[in-house]
């Protein structure tokens, strides 16, 4: 409260990316247990379904799964190619083929894109945990220089260099300091814990992405 104008815009500084950081945190913290929740219920639902007709009404019941939104996305994909198979399938005995292959190939696409859609609404915002914990120690430092500064200024007005003159403006810059680490570490140690949930969701959702791969493929080909 005493600091000067630079110092207390330094210590407001650190006090936004602090409040941004600890509400991204706790928004984190619930979204993740929700999908995780989330997808677990629709794999179990998934598996003991039927047909995919049963899978994507129970897929449209857990919005918040990836894994269910990757479904519903080729499974959409799929009723698109089906509607254009049976537009009208005349043609050479060996179109039937090429077709299953235009069909998996546009159905791994269409996957692909959804998988990486959901990646991204996950890992929405902690780039600004990331650039946080980078900036954040730099922004203190900033602050503690600035301090000192100030304070070796006084003294060269006061003519007196006493540890009674230069402890209270040393001390109210390093304050900058320990605020700008204080405000740092929660938000690289919630970066790094987000990061590799990120990374396990992406191998889970892909996992399941080849497993409705292969069942769509056995489909198709025994067809043929």
């Amino acid at each position: 409260m005493h600091a000067g104008p630079m110092g207390q815009m330094v210590m407001l500084t650190l006090l936004i990316f602090s409040l941004g950081s600890w509400s991204i945190i706790f928004m984190k913290i619930r979204m993740f247990k929700k999908a995780t929740n989330a997808t677990d219920n629709f794999l179990e639902s998934f598996w003991s379904s039927k047909t995919l007709n049963d899978a994507e009404i129970t897929a449209k019941d857990h919005p918040l799964s990836p894994e269910a939104n990757v479904f519903s996305t080729g499974f959409a994909e799929l009723q698109k190619i089906n509607k254009i198979r049976n537009h009208g399938n005349e043609g050479p005995p060996s179109e039937p083929l090429e077709m299953q292959l235009a069909t998996m190939d546009n159905l791994k696409r269409a996957i692909r894109k959804a998988e990486s859609q959901e990646i991204a609404n996950l890992g929405k915002s902690l780039s600004f945990l990331a650039t946080t914990g980078s900036a954040a120690p730099f922004i203190g430092l900033f602050g503690t220089v600035w301090g000192i500064m100030a304070s070796f200024h006084d003294i060269g007005m006061r003519g007196s260099a006493s540890l009674a003159v230069v402890a209270p403006g040393i001390s109210e810059a390093l304050v900058a300091t320990a605020a700008g680490l204080a405000v740092a570490i929660p938000a690289v140690i919630a970066y790094n814990y987000f990061a590799n949930q990120l990374n396990g969701i992406e191998n889970e959702m892909q996992n399941f992405s080849t497993d409705f791969l292969n069942l769509v493929e056995r489909d198709l080909l025994s067809r043929v």
